[in-house]
């Protein structure tokens, strides 16, 4: 995305069906003049009499309605995001329906309270084990349902990549749900490997592909699994790992079964686009699957090259972009077909997008294609091209992994203040000059003026003079000719004049453009307890959007626009792109702050890599989880509860002794108590909350007060 500028601009034009008309103005108009000219001040500015102005836009001829909940819904698009998974009740608060069945719901304030209730302080990551169920279930029938559509021969086997959450109970919940479904695990690491092989001895049927870089032990591994009776399938990245393969193949007499990853030509799409095509990172070339073919065929084993895989990118937003890396593989499929491979795998790997803004668009964080578009695309294509060259129908096997788990988590913060520009108080009169100052200084005198005379014409061009009048006020006390006080009060009349205007604008249909930035300027920071490093860091290392609102109070009309900065002590911990149907806004509404009430903000749609790649900053440490299930009867209830790291966990992480750093603070605690510095009493006490902050949450486990749901 060049920038968010023109993303938003091509996606507006791509949402609106009809042309909106353009506001303009008649080009010897005073008002064009005050829109496009700066300001002048001083000797040769012209001055312009109110007489000759007017409104830049027309005000609004009615108040906004009563808020309802109806009206959050729309405000943050949660219908568009959510996909039937996600709504807001009668109460305002979000609510969950695992199973997209009406009414049967979970409220996420109220787990909230039930988690406190168990001793569980936020933040807190929540799984719908139900919901998973449910979203594998789709995937299974969307594309049962394009085989069933078009007559295809062949079946469906989805396999689940566990890089894109490795956490035990994920991975052993789409273990469970998808026996029945015939999913299948993909590794891509020795370790991984090691772990799924433990968990699916009761099901040796069940389909393995391993990806990545193999040594020879990787290599010993898989070929021993084929002999213990599994359906485990090495996907070759280099040639050494063929080598590697039939070695061990002939060392332990079995007949493996092998894949390939090609790298097609087929360009990639959206913000992974680089991750496929000849420059990808992984694969093999066109002439070097053939050398891999004619390498199996000297040994009398081209029936082992069974499986070919490729990979079309992540979060693919253009269903074009499907169609035609999915024409390529098929072509190369019934190429290798006949020529002698024991074709019967046509992996398509992942890329199956997810919706984050909920828009349905070609924007990279949007897809313009649903589900059953998805399938029913792949289906078709795969059938066609081998009905064309009369191949049999492959098992087309699917790695969405973002697709199968994103939707299932939901990340809930506290918020611990809010720091708000515009509030800020402005004396009716300038104060007294003070002994020896000989008069107020200028840029101060002609703030106050502009804030105090603020008036609907003339908007643009006392922006202009306030900015201009800041900046002077900040060079005069640079070079020593303003004081403290006066640059102090400069500040906050500009913040003030900013603010006027800001409110002045929201009266207009539409804001003009000079002024639009403003509400990002003096949008307020929440502080949220949480670390984007540890729970959201593709939102610090690839601007992933998700989306972001509150929990509770939805029945309430937002009135703060906001950005979210988290606790960790790094400027890039912080949310300023936020989700929109047609647009990335700067800011999130948000209720006013009460640090005597608790206010909950929910991330959704986290359910993919974001556990995987967080990291220690600051040493906040892993979250508490919660895994939530519905009992069909409408009630909820937790299964269980994995409690996040303790700070003497993330300190042996980092490879501190916990024992030998108490040890210390008890010898110089006994030593200020010898010296007279402080009372035995007061060591005691010091040690006792080293030791409780030692064996405490890593994140900020303030004592807040319950809310009515």
């Amino acid at each position: 995305m060049a920038s968010d500028s023109g993303e938003s601009q091509r996606r507006f034009n791509e949402l609106t069906k009809q042309a909106i008309p353009q506001v303009t103005n008649p080009v010897h108009s005073p008002i064009a003049t005050a829109v496009t000219a700066p300001p002048m001040t001083g000797a040769n500015a012209t001055a312009t009499t109110p007489s000759e102005l007017r409104p830049l836009r027309a005000p609004k001829t009615s108040p906004d309605p009563v808020w309802t909940t109806e009206d959050s819904v729309d405000l943050y698009n949660v219908r568009g995001w959510g996909k039937g998974f996600f709504d807001v009740n009668a109460k305002g608060n979000v609510v969950v329906l695992p199973t997209r069945t009406p009414g049967a719901e979970i409220d996420l304030h109220s787990v909230v309270e039930g988690l406190r209730e168990r001793g569980l302080k936020t933040p807190v990551l929540v799984h719908f084990s139900d919901l998973l169920e449910k979203r594998l279930n789709d995937i299974h029938q969307a594309f049962a349902n394009a085989i069933k559509e078009h007559n295809y021969k062949g079946e469906y086997v989805g396999v689940y990549p566990i890089k894109v959450n490795q956490q035990r109970r994920v991975v052993e919940e789409i273990r469970q749900y998808g026996m029945k479904l015939g999913f299948g695990l993909e590794v891509g690491s020795k370790p991984e490997l090691l772990a799924v092989l433990g968990m699916t001895s009761d099901t040796p049927e069940r389909l393995i592909v391993c990806n990545g870089f193999k040594e020879a032990r990787y290599i010993e591994f898989i070929t021993l699994a084929a002999k213990l009776g599994r359906t485990i399938i090495p996907v070759i990245e280099n040639l050494t790992e063929l080598k590697l393969i039939v070695e061990y193949a002939e060392r332990y007499q079995i007949r493996p079964r092998i894949g390939v990853r090609v790298n097609l030509s087929t360009p990639g799409a959206g913000r992974w686009r680089h991750s496929s095509g000849a420059k990808a990172k992984f694969g093999l070339s066109f002439s070097e699957v053939l050398e891999v073919l004619e390498y199996l065929r000297a040994r009398g084993m081209e029936d082992c090259f069974e499986l070919l895989h490729c990979h079309m990118g992540s979060q693919i937003h253009e269903v074009r972009q499907v169609n035609a890396g999915v024409n390529e593989l098929v072509r190369t499929y019934v190429q290798l077909a006949k020529l002698g491979a024991g074709m019967k795998y046509l992996d398509v790997g992942g890329g199956m997008g997810i919706d984050y803004d909920g828009s349905q668009t070609s924007f990279e964080f949007s897809t313009n294609y649903t589900l059953p578009e998805y399938a029913a695309t792949v289906v078709y294509r795969a059938m066609s091209v081998c009905d064309e060259e009369g191949v049999p129908h492959p098992t087309i096997v699917t790695e969405s992994g973002r697709a199968m788990v994103a939707q299932q988590s939901v990340l809930i913060f506290d918020t611990i203040t809010a720091d708000r520009p515009d509030r800020t108080r402005i004396p009716n009169e300038l104060p007294a000059l003070k002994p020896g100052e000989d008069e107020m200084p200028r840029p101060l005198l002609e703030l106050f003026d502009t804030y105090k005379n603020i008036t609907e014409r003339r908007l643009i061009e006392q922006y202009h003079d306030a900015c201009e009048a800041r900046d002077e006020s900040s060079r005069l006390f640079s070079l020593g000719y303003m004081n403290l006080e006066h640059r102090a009060l400069c500040d906050a009349i500009y913040w003030a004049t900013c603010a006027k205007i800001r409110d002045k604008c929201r009266e207009f249909h539409e804001t003009p453009e000079e002024l639009e930035d403003l509400e990002s300027l003096l949008s307020d920071t929440y502080f949220g307890n949480l670390s984007i490093f540890q729970s959201l860091p593709d939102i610090w290392a690839i601007r992933q959007l998700f989306p972001i609102l509150p929990i509770h109070r939805l029945n309430e009309k937002p009135t703060r626009k906001a950005t979210i900065a988290d606790i960790t002590c790094d400027s890039d911990g912080r949310v300023d792109r936020f989700v929109d149907s047609r647009d990335v806004k700067k800011f999130v509404e948000l209720h006013e702050f009460d640090e005597n009430e608790p206010y909950y903000i929910g991330a959704f749609l986290v359910g993919a890599y974001q556990e995987t790649l967080g990291d220690l900053h600051n040493l906040f440490g892993d979250t508490h989880v919660a895994h939530v299930k519905y009992d069909g009867s409408g009630n909820w209830w937790i299964d269980e509860i994995i409690e996040g790291d303790a700070v003497r966990d993330v300190l042996s992480y980092v490879h501190y002794d916990v024992n030998t750093l108490l040890a210390q603070v008890r010898r110089e605690c006994e030593k200020a108590v010898r010296l007279k510095q402080m009372t035995a009493a007061e060591s005691q006490s010091l040690v006792r909350i080293y030791e409780s902050g030692i064996n405490g949450y890593t994140y900020l486990e303030r004592d807040i007060p319950s809310s009515e749901g």
